[in-house]
Parts: C-alpha cells; structure tokens; sequence
C-alpha cells in the first residue's frame, strides 16, 4: 500500500490497517485524526508522538495485541489479525530447540508474575537464545524500569509494522 492509499482508506478500514501495527485502540484513534500523511517519515514520526500521548493504559493494550515471544501455537488462536506479522517478527524461534522454548515459556511466566504483562521486545532478526537471554535480563529490572524498556520495544515494533504496511 502506498501512503496515498492509505490516506484513501475508508476510516474504518484505516483504524483496521493501524490497529495491525499498534493493539491500543487510543494510539489508532489518535493517529487517524492525522490523515493525511504526506511521506511515510511524517506517519511514522506522527505515530511516534500519539505513542508518546498514549497513557500506561493504552501502552498495556498494545502489549497484549501481541502473543508471547516464543509461543508460536498462539498466533494462530488468539492473534488472527496479526498472526502472520508477528510469526514473521517471531521467525528467529522457529526451529529452535525444545529445551530452549520451554525455558522461554517458563521465563515469560515468571516475566509476567513479576511485572503484571507479557514480555515484549523486537524481536525481528533474534534467535530464541538471543530472546531467552534479553528476557532473563530484564528480568532484573525494576517495575518502572520494565515498563520503559516495554514502551521502547512497541514503538519499535510499530515502527516496523508501519513501514511494512507502506511496502
């Protein structure tokens, strides 16, 4: 699609588009009060300031648009508007070893104890090890720690879906 299709769209079929690169539905609303974009540089920059308008809440959702780094069985399930972005996002764990998906379901779980929300980090281009060891660091984080570094990673993330979607 091209930017100017994008600004085409139908605003339900905008919203649509967005919410495939960003689960909160303020962030969507907010950024499709923008349109038009007039580069893709100026929609991803725009994105970037409604991301930062965002409150935790909204940042929350956007974590749970997104299944749990390693868990690949749930793309298919609960993620079906996504499913094959994030699988592609997720490729690094296709493949690897079992051991080292069931340390990183039980990492997540821990993650997800400790912090009240799933592990979150681009992933694109990470092998499973490579992700299973993030986590396991961040795990030593604080909670306000944790959150920053969990915004960072879903901007990056959005960041990506968005350019994609301009391919």
């Amino acid at each position: 699609m091209t930017i100017d299709e994008l600004n085409a769209l139908p605003p339900d079929e905008l919203r649509e588009a967005l919410y495939t690169c960003c689960a909160s539905v303020s962030w969507v609303e907010y950024l499709a009060t923008l349109v038009p974009f007039h580069s893709q540089d100026h929609l991803v920059n725009m994105a970037e300031r409604c991301w930062h308008k965002c409150r935790e809440g909204d940042w929350m959702d956007a974590l749970m648009g997104h299944p749990r780094l390693g868990d690949l069985g749930s793309l298919e399930d609960k993620f079906k508007n996504t499913s094959a972005i994030a699988a592609e996002e997720q490729s690094g764990t296709h493949g690897a070893a079992k051991e080292i998906l069931e340390e990183l379901a039980l990492a997540n779980e821990e993650y997800e104890k400790e912090f009240g929300f799933q592990f979150i980090l681009f992933a694109t281009n990470k092998s499973a090890e490579t992700i299973l060891t993030a986590l396991q660091a961040r795990l030593k984080n604080d909670l306000e720690t944790e959150k920053i570094m969990a915004m960072v990673e879903q901007n990056k993330i959005t960041r990506l879906r968005l350019e994609k979607l301009l391919s």
